[in-house]
């Protein structure tokens, strides 16, 4: 499951033409929310250097817990899960 930065699974599915991003969500740790987890579609964000962007929030990768697909197959989870 696990192979590889998040940032290089998330510049794969928004890069690669095989992939489709609508097929994809991330799962952050938000606190405040719900459960302290927000589900983001990965179409709705920007990669940068150390951290992602929603809109103009700016976020770093290290909150990503986990990249999923649509269907709920976890294909990349953080190891303090």
């Amino acid at each position: 499951m696990r192979k590889g930065s998040v940032k290089e699974v998330l510049a794969k599915i928004k890069y690669d033409p095989r992939e489709d991003e609508g097929d994809y969500y991330i799962v952050i740790e938000h606190r405040g929310a719900y459960g302290n987890i927000k589900k983001i579609p990965v179409g709705m964000i920007e990669l940068g250097h150390g951290y992602f962007f929603v809109g103009d929030a700016q976020i770093p990768y290290h909150r990503i817990l986990q990249v999923v697909r649509r269907d709920g197959t976890v294909i990349w989870e953080t190891r303090k899960l």
